[in-house]
């Protein structure tokens, strides 16, 4: 129980903040998601130290992606993502490091593609050039898939929890927190689409299943990188709850799922 009204505590204001942002739009979500990813590159930076990631090329990147997405389209990201490039091969070229050049590349433009484009792919959902709120209502769908199945799957596995889903990447997520958390996703998302007239229930289940197969899949990978990286948590900018990447790990896949389902319903 103490864990729930912790989780809650911690979660509420932020998905309050998350959700106002969202209405609003424009340049107020855009400065919410450069300071999500600049203190997630932040604390990958802090938690892959031992590369050597080159993280004045990786703020840079993901600060340019973000705002380049926002003021010409996902097309015009790809700029910045090659200036990143250019600019982390020259600190890596000057730096007196020892540390394989083609690692500290790889390391860093990790960073930047992970978290930038998580952060540019919810940029790019909320400015959908579509009639009426269509940008909006499909981001706080996909939002609010991922809060609960995230939140689900968690409690989920705590009480039901009994065969391991990977323990060599995560040893304390279940099958049972798993499946738990997929049903709740596909369940919040498609109740969300309910309120969308032009999305069909058939298309807000087809969004739903989306963030329910992907959402677990962003957790994995940031789980990887944290048994890589030998840490527990990324940060402490939600206390216990970790950092921001803990936070924010499951809506970096499923917004990029969330675009590319609406581009296939068009």
């Amino acid at each position: 129980m103490n864990g729930l009204v912790g989780r809650v505590l911690i979660a509420a204001p932020l998905i309050a903040i998350a959700i106002l942002a969202v209405v609003v739009g424009g340049w107020p979500m855009v400065a919410l998601a450069v300071a999500c990813g600049v203190l997630s590159m932040h604390e990958y930076g802090a938690a892959t130290r031992s590369l050597r990631p080159l993280t004045i090329a990786g703020f840079a990147g993901v600060v340019g992606i973000v705002v380049v997405t926002h003021q010409g389209g996902l097309v015009w990201s790809l700029a910045p993502l090659m200036g990143t490039l250019l600019l982390a091969f020259w600190l890596s070229a000057v730096a007196d490091v020892r540390q394989a050049a083609t690692v500290q590349l790889s390391v860093t433009l990790l960073g930047v593609v992970w978290i930038g484009y998580g952060l540019a792919f919810l940029v790019a959902l909320r400015d959908i050039p579509a009639p009426a709120d269509w940008g909006k209502q499909l981001l706080i769908a996909v939002l609010v898939g991922v809060w609960l199945s995230d939140t689900f799957a968690y409690f989920g596995g705590r009480m039901f929890g009994k065969r391991k889903l990977a323990s060599a990447i995560s040893p304390n997520k279940t099958v049972e927190g798993l499946v738990i958390g997929f049903l709740v996703a596909v369940l919040a998302t498609w109740c969300a689409g309910l309120y969308q007239d032009w999305l069909s229930h058939g298309q807000a289940l087809i969004l739903g299943v989306a963030v329910g197969l992907v959402a677990p899949l962003g957790d994995l990978f940031e789980s990887q990188v944290k048994r890589d990286s030998g840490v527990k948590d990324t940060g402490r900018a939600f206390g216990a709850h970790g950092g921001a990447l803990d936070r924010l790990d499951a809506a970096f896949f499923t917004l990029v799922a969330g675009y590319y389902v609406w581009l296939a319903l068009l």
